[in-house]
């Protein structure tokens, strides 16, 4: 079994981190804290968990979890202030936002869930399936720290009838430029405005489906 985020492909069996087929050097412990924060993607890990489960039963500073990190965001370019994979939450711990696929399991694609993307500037995020909630606090399924944006913002239902909703949020949810104050659905390309944040919610096509050329 392998993760698989852009370029790279983290292997739990060898223990290798890899990036377009060639092997990166980690050390032991920013492998193992990698691992966790990939496997435990659908949150964000606390600095205290992080630390029981790094060095467990042995007292460390708080400096040599954050030097992990930085060891784990040079392995895979990253940047914490405009991070693609590796999100630091504020006076909360560390969370993994790349988008994830796993080599090795054989899936069905009859049986795929929908998924859905919003998009907005340089970044995509995957919706889960059912509710996701947008919104700066740390526990938001899409967290977006920018002016303008409430804690709990707005809702998405990602199922195959999407829709998204304000949540009583200060600066209002705007589609495609007007106010919503009940449900809407959603159709790809919808522009969606949160605060100041303007983004893009998008409906992959399926896989295997090719694009007509208009020129033909």
């Amino acid at each position: 079994m392998a993760y698989t985020f852009g370029p790279f492909a983290l292997e739990p069996k060898t223990r290798r981190l890899l990036r377009t087929g060639e092997e990166i050097h980690l050390s032991p412990k920013a492998f193992d804290l990698l691992q966790f924060l990939i496997e435990d993607r659908a949150r964000a890990i606390p600095r205290a968990e992080l630390h029981k489960r790094l060095w467990p039963n042995t007292f460390v500073l708080e400096t040599n979890l954050a030097s992990i990190v930085a060891e784990v965001r040079r392995a895979l370019d990253d940047s914490a202030d405009d991070p693609q994979y590796v999100r630091t939450m504020h006076r909360v711990g560390y969370w993994f936002i790349g988008s994830v696929s796993q080599e090795g399991a054989r899936v069905d694609p009859r049986h795929l869930p929908v998924r859905y993307w919003l998009v907005w500037k340089t970044r995509q995020v995957a919706l889960n399936e059912g509710e996701n909630i947008i919104g700066r606090a740390p526990d938001a399924s899409v967290w977006i720290d920018a002016a303008g944006v409430s804690r709990h913002h707005a809702r998405i239902i990602a199922n195959s009838a999407p829709t998204i909703e304000d949540l009583g949020s200060k600066n209002g949810t705007y589609l495609h430029g007007r106010p919503i104050t009940t449900p809407q659905l959603l159709n790809d390309g919808d522009q969606i405005r949160l605060g100041s944040v303007v983004m893009t919610f998008r409906v992959p096509a399926p896989a295997g489906s090719t694009e007509t050329d208009p020129s033909q």
